[in-house]
C-alpha cells in the first residue's frame, strides 16, 4: 500500500476511535466549548487560538485573536509559536478534518495543551459570535 493510501487509513481510523478533538488522556487534546474560549480568551493573555485553514478562508472571517497557519505550512512554521509549547494553544478549521491533523502535529512537537474548538468555524458562525475580517 502506498504511503498516502496508508497515511489515509490511519488517520481515518484515528477519527474513527475519537482521535479528533475527543477528550482523551494522554497526548490526546481535548475539546474546549466556544463559550470557554470566549472566556478564556479574556482572561489568559498567552494563549493562542489557532485557524489552520486557508488563508481565503480565514480573509472571509475568524475567530476574534486568532492566528493564521494552513494545517499545511504548519509543521514548516513551528517556529513561529515555539513560545506557545507551554500555553493553552486552541486549534480549529472549518468542521475539524484539519484541526485534527494539526493537533497531532502540535502534540508530536512537543505542545503540551492543545485544545480543538468545539464545531470549529462551522459551530461558531451557527452560534453567531462575533467574527474578525
Amino acid at each position: 500500500m502506498n504511503s498516502p493510501i496508508k497515511f489515509a487509513f490511519i488517520l481515518l481510523a484515528a477519527l474513527l476511535a475519537g482521535g479528533c478533538g475527543s477528550q482523551n488522556s494522554g497526548s490526546h487534546s481535548q475539546d474546549i466549548s466556544q463559550t470557554e474560549l470566549i472566556k478564556l480568551s479574556e482572561t489568559d493573555p498567552s494563549l493562542l487560538i489557532l485557524d489552520v485553514r486557508t488563508p481565503q478562508e480565514y480573509a472571509q472571517g475568524h475567530v476574534p485573536k486568532a492566528k493564521l497557519i494552513p494545517h499545511t505550512e504548519l509543521k514548516s512554521r513551528l517556529a513561529e509559536i515555539n513560545d506557545a509549547k507551554d500555553k493553552t494553544v486552541v486549534v480549529y478549521c472549518k468542521s475539524g478534518y484539519r484541526a485534527g491533523i494539526a493537533q497531532s502535529i502540535l502534540t508530536e512537537a512537543g505542545f503540551t495543551r492543545v485544545m480543538h474548538l468545539d464545531g470549529d468555524m462551522s459551530g461558531w458562525k451557527s452560534a453567531k459570535l462575533p467574527i474578525e475580517r
